[in-house]
């Protein structure tokens, strides 16, 4: 076994395998960029490097620092968490020479399963179904376009080297192509420095179950039955569950054979997932994950098997510590993820300091973050704050618990994704194992998550006070009940013996008034809700546009966000143009 392992990443995984290198009683060593000098990942770490700066390129990303890290430090192995360089098998090759062990897949088995058309090609010819489209990459839109014909519309234009939602586009006929094609290779060239994109057929809404694997070294292949990842936003995953709803013995021992037939068929060793589509009774081969998945939690609380550990194990050339007939599902659990994003802006990125931070706790909750009050979500990486995991004994129960603990969890300073959480568990359409796409899709329901913005009844009493007010916390006792109270403007003083007491010795600063949260439509400019890089401009100064028109595309935090003219009327001013850099509040657009 290692004495000393250093973990390529940060955030939640980072500290997520430092843990379980502790539990293993091997030296964690681990990584940081300029900007996460004072991340949990560091203080969890036994010693910890400066690899760069915050660009991820420079520091993450940074093959050659991070192999050079790991000789100073004396480490054996290299764990690559998920992301970054979890599935490059140039940096597995690198690993290889530098006489550090990869804990993850071979290289070649990297090779074969990154690239989602010769994955599609390997499973073809073993007899796995797939998903009705091309097995190559297209060479151009000509090209494209006679893939999508023959696959039949909708169509999925996707990045050969994409994954995790990334050099996805969608388009719904012939009109979409173009777009969607130029969209999923300049996501792919972003991302995973590979323009090619190929064509399949879309399937509008089925279900995404995927299935946990094992292999050692030894020949062993197992697999943990599956997870169910069918809510998402801009196909990425928001909510997971394991076992599936919709998966029966039957399925389960199919699918399960499916995934061990395809991890086999490419001499796969470490964890991984082989990810598909189900519609019906039918199931499709979508791609495999050569990689530890954020959503392995649910499939550790149902099963009772660490993943990570088993991860570690088999890299050190140890057999898998269970076999197939060993491994039992107990109970239902369900993780919801934690990011820093406001649903009702469509899921923009809401990034921020949190001011303060309390996580839930209680029977069969687990949090996996990366985060404490102080810390800042930053627009440079993912919006990940952590993950929340419930068990219980089945499917209902663990929806209570997890609304019991989503309603304990509190992230102060930032807009998060708990509200939609609450709600989306809440609802028929989640007891009824949906997708719940009706609501993913709807303008209205996600506007109805817009949380109470205490500032603007600030901004009135400031005003009415001649700009003076403050911010107050009591808390009041009404016949023997505890309640809490916020006080924005003049609030007047608290007499000694009355009952209430201020909760928090302290005032906020004053709140400067910026004139609303975002344009009206009688609002001549057109604000940027969030800070980022401008990817495309579709509109020119003097064009007329439609309400609900494409302005630009802005990239943060991993996602690009289409901005959309507020209000019909004539491009003024165009105040944004490809590759510049945009600050949340800046103007966009005039449109008169």
């Amino acid at each position: 076994m290692f004495e000393k392992v250093l973990v390529a990443n940060r955030g939640e995984i980072a500290v997520r395998v430092i843990r379980a290198l502790k539990e293993m009683r091997i030296g964690a060593v681990g990584v940081y960029s300029e900007i996460d000098r004072e991340t949990p990942h560091v203080r969890e770490a036994d010693e910890a490097y400066l690899i760069g700066p915050a660009v991820a390129a420079e520091s993450y990303l940074a093959i050659p620092r991070i192999i050079e890290t790991a000789q100073k430090a004396g480490a054996e192995a290299i764990h690559p968490g998920y992301g970054f360089l979890a599935e490059n098998a140039d940096f597995a090759r690198a690993c290889d020479e530098a006489g550090i062990v990869f804990i993850g897949p071979p290289p070649d088995a990297i090779d074969a399963m990154g690239s989602k058309t010769r994955a599609r090609e390997i499973m073809a010819e073993a007899g796995v179904p797939i998903v009705p489209g091309a097995t190559e990459a297209a060479a151009d839109l000509g090209a494209a376009r006679k893939q999508a014909d023959e696959a039949g519309y909708p169509v999925a234009a996707k990045a050969a080297g994409g994954g995790g939602g990334k050099g996805f586009r969608v388009a719904m006929s012939e009109d979409e192509l173009e777009e969607a094609f130029e969209g999923a290779a300049r996501e792919g060239e972003k991302f995973f420095s590979d323009p090619r994109v190929y064509i399949e057929r879309y399937l509008e809404d089925p279900r995404h179950v995927e299935v946990q694997v094992l292999a050692d070294s030894q020949s062993n292949v197992i697999h943990l039955g599956e997870r169910d990842c069918s809510i998402q936003r801009r196909h990425q995953k928001l909510i997971e569950e394991a076992p599936a709803p919709h998966v029966d013995e039957e399925m389960r021992a199919r699918i399960g054979k499916i995934a061990t037939d395809a991890a086999e068929a490419v001499g796969y060793r470490s964890a991984g997932t082989v990810e598909g589509l189900q519609v019906g009774e039918d199931y499709f081969f979508l791609e495999m994950n050569t990689r530890v998945q954020v959503e392995h939690c649910v499939t550790e609380m149902v099963t009772g098997i660490d993943i990570v550990r088993e991860q570690v194990r088999i890299a050190a050339g140890e057999p898998l510590s269970i076999t197939q007939d060993e491994v039992e599902l107990r109970g239902h659990s369900i993780e919801c993820r934690i990011n820093a994003e406001a649903a009702h802006k469509k899921f923009a990125p809401a990034p921020g300091r949190i001011t303060s931070y309390r996580e839930p706790a209680g029977p069969g909750v687990r949090v996996d973050s990366g985060v404490d009050a102080g810390s800042e979500v930053t627009p440079m990486y993912d919006p990940m704050v952590a993950k929340l995991i419930v068990w219980d004994t089945d499917r209902e129960l663990a929806t209570r618990r997890m609304l019991r603990a989503l309603g304990e969890y509190e992230v102060g300073g930032l807009t998060t994704l708990i509200p939609f959480h609450s709600a989306i568990l809440d609802t028929d359409q989640w007891a009824r194992g949906e997708t719940c796409r009706d609501l993913l899709e709807d303008p209205k329901w996600l506007k109805s998550l817009t949380p109470s913005d205490p500032a603007a009844p600030g901004r009135e009493a400031e005003e009415a006070a001649g700009g003076d007010a403050v911010e107050r916390d009591y808390k009041v006792e009404v016949s023997g009940r505890l309640f809490e109270v916020k006080v924005i403007g003049e609030a007047p003083p608290v007499a000694a013996g009355g009952g209430a007491s201020q909760a928090a010795g302290r005032r906020p600063p004053r709140r400067e008034r910026t004139g609303g949260s975002g344009p009206s439509a009688s609002s001549e400019t057109l604000p940027s809700p969030l800070q980022g890089t401008v990817l495309k401009v579709a509109v020119a100064q003097g064009d007329e546009v439609a309400e609900g028109d494409l302005i630009c595309v802005i990239e943060a935090m991993k996602m690009e966000n289409e901005i959309n003219a507020h209000r019909a009327g004539k491009v003024e001013e165009l105040a944004v143009s490809e590759g510049g850099s945009v600050s949340s509040g800046d103007t966009i657009a005039v449109i008169r």
